[in-house]
């Protein structure tokens, strides 16, 4: 369990396998820019009954608010097996969680726990270039833009061009 001033990041229990599913089959409630794949009832409690959802190689976390609700997760991921690197994603579950620094505080929680677990030089974050409030959160989290990924990214029937940020070991505040 990582701690932050108001959020929690935790390990997913049986006991919410329920309402991640659900949350994870409401795709409207993924916004504009988050992927709109959804995983079967049985790979999803496959997956979860095999590893939990969490490994060296990538893992979710819930995130918790200050009332021990969950208001969304964010995961870790191997990008590609020559890179030394690390992706992040992130969702809130609700507009009512929004602009309450969550996002902010379960990046830095997971990018310090990263780096201090894992042998990796660098995490980066892929966002579309729209997305404000994630260009936000990279920026507050310390880090930096490197460029567009041209037509990267198929949703709602296009290529997007996304915005890659990244994040290096030694420039993580410690």
């Amino acid at each position: 369990m990582l701690k932050g001033n108001n959020i929690v990041l935790r390990p997913v229990q049986e006991k919410d396998l329920e309402y991640l599913y659900s949350v994870h089959t409401d795709i409207a409630n993924r916004g504009d820019y988050f992927p709109i794949g959804v995983r079967s009832e049985p790979a999803f409690r496959k997956d979860f009954q095999e590893n939990g959802f969490w490994s060296k190689e990538d893992g979710l976390l819930l995130i918790e608010g200050p009332e021990h609700e969950i208001v969304g997760h964010i995961e870790y991921y191997r990008t590609l097996q020559y890179l030394d690197e690390y992706e992040l994603s992130y969702q809130l579950y609700s507009e009512k969680y929004w602009g309450k620094g969550y996002t902010s505080q379960a990046v830095s929680l997971l990018v310090a726990y990263i780096f201090s677990r894992l042998k990796t030089n660098r995490i980066r974050l892929v966002i579309h270039p729209d997305n404000k409030g994630s260009r936000k959160v990279a920026e507050k989290c310390g880090f930096t833009y490197e460029g567009i990924a041209r037509g990267a990214w198929f949703h709602n029937g296009a290529n997007h061009d996304v915005s890659i940020y990244s994040i290096l070991r030694d420039e993580v505040r410690r």
